[in-house]
């Protein structure tokens, strides 16, 4: 081993158990209060809660993250199904999961009207922020399902009663496949569970299964269309569930899952460009208008294969047009931000979410970067499992880049097996570079912000982010599985 990528892996070792106690100081954060005396609101976080970060800050000029996302709070606690499983965690951790459980079952049974019933929550408000609340209408039209919609919760268990963007439909989804896999650890099959855990994931499935075909907001927030990350963990969510509701006797619903999934597929096909990548939208169906320029290239599409997490085949990490669009990402990130100028050749590029990109700083995020690296983890895995390595007109020049062979060597349609040992040893190092990216702008104390400046690399947007944490855990993960094989 070099001795670079041995201190890259005692500061991984190092950040990992960094990340995994910053990460659980959002998770049952009940000893924390989060006042918003604007909205008349004190909020006390309940068991089961996920923060997207337990930071008290109310744009001054941090962001306020103290809610329970869906989206967020499913990423999380994937990374705690990690945690269990590389036994960083003792099984008692699995508790965690249970109060999630009840926690979520809870939000998944709110009511709008009835919620109105109590009172006029605007009357504690201040007359400022009266224009920031949501309308009696907004919230009398969720009922039923349109809960699991609401895309963020107080942490206290009731409704955000701020305006936002919604509904977003990926987080029932990535929901699903957090609760799905984690009824896999052998502490999780216990009879006391299994009627809480089969209740959760079916309103998550019940949700996808009807709403799919609906425009939503984006995992950003920002625009309402159909977007292919949604799209992707839809599919997963639904391939999956349908396996899951058949071992337990549901073959009617099994069966829709299935159905409406392979509708998904070929929704998904729809976002292919001519130029080899996934467009992150299509338009048509928008109730908001298409940003300026239209974002082609967006960290949301490679962090759908990573999320979805499909071992191979269509929207997996080893399909060509994940690999092109990443390799077209990652250009496009080299050549905008300064901090990626002159850059050591043990380093890639720090990633953002897409060209244009305003908010704070408009920079390069912390789960953009680490996404970067899981994936490149995750296709080194796959080599290592043996499966079939796909080469086409979309992977090849990407493909003949990180093999450093011309691209006159990948004329097959697979990757032949004296380049397999060379192509596991380039994703595994192209993994550890953009871990050598994220080493460089982690501060000695560890803690991981949202962004860091595409400017001088400092920290910006919301502090200890949960999400950074998680998919620092879930990267490490990634590396060590296939490492082991």
């Amino acid at each position: 081993m070099s001795e670079d990528r041995d201190q890259l892996e005692t500061w991984m070792a190092r950040q990992y158990a960094v990340s995994a106690a910053g990460m659980l100081r959002a998770v049952s954060a009940t000893a924390l209060v989060k006042e918003r005396p604007s909205f008349g609101q004190t909020i006390r976080p309940v068991r089961g809660s996920v923060l997207a970060s337990p930071e008290t800050a109310s744009y001054d000029p941090n962001p306020d993250y103290f809610f329970h996302w869906l989206r967020d709070s499913a990423i999380v606690v994937d990374a705690l199904r990690t945690l269990i499983e590389e036994k960083a965690l003792g099984p008692e951790a699995a508790g965690h999961l249970d109060d999630f459980v009840d926690f979520s079952l809870g939000l998944c049974r709110l009511n709008g009207p009835e919620f109105l019933q109590r009172g006029d929550f605007r009357a504690r408000a201040a007359p400022e922020a009266l224009k920031w609340l949501r309308s009696d209408e907004e919230l009398a039209q969720v009922v039923g399902d349109r809960a699991l919609g609401e895309v963020r919760y107080n942490a206290d268990g009731s409704f955000d009663l701020i305006k936002w963007s919604r509904p977003q439909n990926d987080g029932p989804a990535l929901r699903a496949l957090t609760i799905m896999r984690f009824t896999a650890l052998p502490v999780f099959c216990e009879p006391a569970r299994e009627d809480r855990v089969r209740a959760l994931i079916d309103y998550d499935l019940d949700y996808t299964l009807a709403h799919w075909r609906e425009p939503c907001f984006d995992l950003w927030e920002e625009v309402s269309g159909h977007h292919y990350y949604t799209r992707a963990v839809q599919y997963a969510a639904l391939t999956d569930g349908a396996v899951w509701l058949a071992k337990r006797g549901d073959a009617t619903r099994a069966q829709k899952c299935k159905e409406a999934a392979q509708e998904l597929l070929g929704c998904l096909a729809d976002h292919y460009a001519a130029e080899g990548v996934y467009l992150s939208r299509v338009p048509g169906a928008a109730v908001t208008p298409l940003a300026a320029p239209p974002r082609r290239l967006d960290i949301a599409t490679p962090l759908a294969a990573v999320h979805a997490r499909r071992a191979e085949g269509p929207h997996s990490v080893l399909d060509p047009v994940q690999l092109n669009t990443l390799a077209r990402i990652e250009e496009m990130f080299d050549a905008e931000y300064p901090i990626n100028h002159g850059r050591g050749a043990d380093c890639a590029p720090a990633l953002g979410r897409y060209s244009g990109d305003v908010y704070y700083s408009g920079g390069a995020y912390y789960f953009s970067t680490l996404g970067a690296a899981e994936f490149y983890y995750r296709f080194a895995e796959a080599v290592a499992k043996g499966l079939a390595i796909p080469v086409s007109a979309d992977n090849r020049a990407a493909l003949s880049a990180l093999l450093r062979e011309p691209e006159q060597a990948l004329a097959g349609d697979f990757i032949g097996e004296e380049l397999r040992e060379r192509l596991f040893t380039a994703m595994l190092d192209r993994g550890d570079a953009y871990m050598a990216t994220v080493r460089k702008y982690v501060p000695q104390s560890g803690e991981l912000s949202e962004q860091f400046s595409q400017q001088d690399g400092t920290q910006t947007s919301a502090k200890n982010l949960a999400w950074s944490y998680a998919c620092f855990i879930t990267a490490c993960a990634a590396r060590a599985a296939a490492r082991r094989l």
